[in-house]
């Protein structure tokens, strides 16, 4: 490697993986020395920085590394960089900003790390990881087990290229291939000991269970509807999956099916406002609380949760297929009171995960377990008891 930039960036790149290890993310030496030895700037460059203009409005402000010096410290803070913004959503508002929503980033080097120190492969196993973005993450995965054994698919071809040729400049050249990450590894009946994906679905792929060996393991991202985190299963000879959430915590950018194409949510007529009533669930306990988050889309695993704003402020508000809606707002006098629309039965379903949650001392993610049936269908439970909740929506194959 001959980069002149790489010399300058040594002290950083010791320095990253010495905070990982300080962070606990990096836990044995050979994830370490990766982290020592790939260079992150290398593979982002550029990226884009969110910050509020003078107008007040959220915008982003693209970096680029232009020599040996500049930004390079900034390249290797334990943040996540976003790469690239949606075309369709993108709108330059001066000469280095843009506002528009973020389609590829280069992840956070903790969640990174916890992750590839949960997916453990051992030296001679192979890895397909799902979402090749800008190749730092395929990087560390060859460092740690050799090019020859990795394997990366994205969707976006353009990403896949510049992936390949970032690659190739800090000495690596895993198998990369253009497609739909959830379909697998295109034109290859090649099976793997690990899958990684760094994109969320809404449920394992069969595409994966097929081409993971018994034995072998899956770590992504499932995104449950109100909340979703980091799953780590195991797939046994009858093609079932079985494993639970991860310590470690994170989202991820949903998969697609075309680089192209970016999935909208459904916005279904919504049922007029019916009442206004006390509650025990306030926006700020929703908020400040990920296990809970994750709780609720296991009693609510049709319902949404999003942002409202009107003319009385901004509200969370939870909305499912049949209409039903409740919001609470985030600020003002009534914080303790929720408004609904359809069905009341939707926040007493609230008020009752809440419940549950609290009366079992609010048990954090790594409690609860995760199974794919061969089928299809998937299941959560609760580890110390074995309470069960069937994930209708997220757990099961979509069309």
């Amino acid at each position: 490697m001959t980069d002149p930039t790489l010399d300058a960036a040594r002290p950083y790149m010791i320095a990253l993986a010495d905070e990982l290890k300080t962070s606990g993310a990096l836990r044995s030496p050979r994830w370490a020395r990766a982290f020592t030895d790939v260079p992150r700037h290398l593979f982002v460059p550029e990226w884009y920085e969110q910050e509020t203009d003078q107008r007040g409005f959220a915008v982003w402000r693209h970096r680029r590394i232009d020599n040996a010096t500049d930004d390079l410290a900034a390249a290797y803070r334990d943040i996540t960089l976003v790469t690239a913004l949606d075309p369709a959503t993108a709108k330059q508002v001066d000469d280095h900003a843009w506002t528009g929503v973020a389609t590829s980033s280069s992840t956070l080097p903790r969640l990174m790390a916890g992750m590839l120190e949960t997916l453990a492969p051992d030296d001679e196993h192979l890895v397909l990881e799902i979402g090749t973005g800008t190749g730092y993450n395929a990087a560390l995965l060859s460092a740690r087990l050799g090019d020859s054994r990795v394997y990366s698919v994205d969707v976006d071809p353009g990403l896949v290229e510049t992936a390949r040729t970032r690659l190739a400049a800090a000495g690596y050249t895993p198998h990369l291939a253009v497609g739909d990450g959830r379909e697998g590894y295109p034109g290859s009946a090649t099976s793997f000991d690990r899958i990684i994906a760094t994109c969320s679905v809404t449920h394992l792929p069969a595409a994966w269970i097929e081409r993971t060996r018994p034995g072998g393991a899956i770590l992504t991202d499932l995104a449950l509807g109100i909340e979703g985190g980091l799953v780590h299963v195991t797939v046994d000879n009858g093609r079932r999956a079985t494993g639970g959430f991860t310590a470690t915590a994170g989202r991820f950018m949903a998969a697609r099916a075309d680089a192209r194409a970016y999935s909208t949510p459904d916005r279904s007529p919504r049922a007029p406002e019916a009442d206004t009533r006390p509650t025990v669930v306030t926006a700020a306990d929703i908020r400040a609380n990920y296990p809970f988050r994750l709780v609720l889309s296991f009693f609510l695993p049709d319902a949404r949760l999003v942002y409202n704003t009107d003319d009385t402020g901004t509200a969370l508000q939870l909305q499912c297929p049949d209409g039903s809606w409740a919001r609470v707002p985030l600020s003002g006098d009534h914080t303790d009171h929720v408004t609904h629309g359809g069905s009341p039965d939707l926040w007493h379903q609230v008020e009752g995960a809440w419940h549950w949650w609290d009366r079992h001392d609010r048990p954090a993610q790594e409690q609860f377990g995760y199974v794919r049936d061969p089928d299809g269908r998937a299941a959560a439970w609760y580890r110390p008891d074995g309470h069960r909740w069937e994930l209708t929506a997220g757990g099961r194959p979509q069309a």
